[in-house]
């Protein structure tokens, strides 16, 4: 091997060595930033992120989010406030959620049973706003100058200015964040003594 060739045989695995080495603290950085976010299998996500380029920090974000905005599941408190708000408006929007929540408890519904329906109900909405952001499906839109429109949801830089990086395949992630563990299965009931 001449010696220009073998000095940039040394430069290139240098550089790759260097590069292994940084994606590797990198990896380890992100691996523990998603430890502390509460990821489940963070190694996983900051892998994905570091060999694949998938802004997985952005996508854990977003989910975790949403599943912010899903009842906890051994909360009922909520039920007496929306009865009675609907109780004080019943015109109001969102009254027939107190109106029939209120049926269902004179009929001998268990409070866990309509946490239950809320729950789903609010986990299945969020799951199909997830599909919705990647596929708004309107290509079988009868009026043909909206076919080709579309949206998606974006990363932003330092500014809060949007950036060319999609975040998409947020459905595929989104039950396996349930906090539950169980991805929206039916919890274990006790059976009444």
């Amino acid at each position: 091997m001449s010696t220009a060739a073998s000095d940039d045989f040394f430069k290139y695995a240098t550089i790759s060595i260097q590069k292994d080495e940084f994606m590797s603290d990198e990896s380890k950085q992100l691996t523990e930033l998603f430890r502390t976010l509460g990821a489940e299998s963070p190694e996983q996500w900051a892998s994905s992120q570091v060999h694949e380029n998938i802004p997985q920090l952005q996508r854990y974000l977003f989910i975790r989010q949403a599943w912010s905005q899903v009842m906890d599941e051994t909360d009922d408190s909520w039920i007496e406030n929306i009865v009675e708000a609907a109780r004080r408006n019943p015109d109001a929007p969102f009254s027939g959620q107190g109106q029939a929540i209120e049926r269902m408890l004179a009929l001998g519904v268990a409070r866990s049973d309509i946490v239950d329906l809320a729950r789903c109900s609010q986990a299945e909405m969020i799951s199909a706003l997830c599909y919705l952001l990647d596929d708004p499906s309107l290509h079988d839109e009868q009026n043909e100058r909206v076919q080709n429109i579309g949206w998606c949801l974006v990363s932003t830089n330092e500014d809060f200015k949007p950036t060319a990086e999609i975040i998409g395949g947020l459905h595929e992630s989104f039950l396996s964040a349930d906090p539950t563990g169980r991805e929206m299965r039916p919890r274990k009931k006790t059976p009444p003594t």
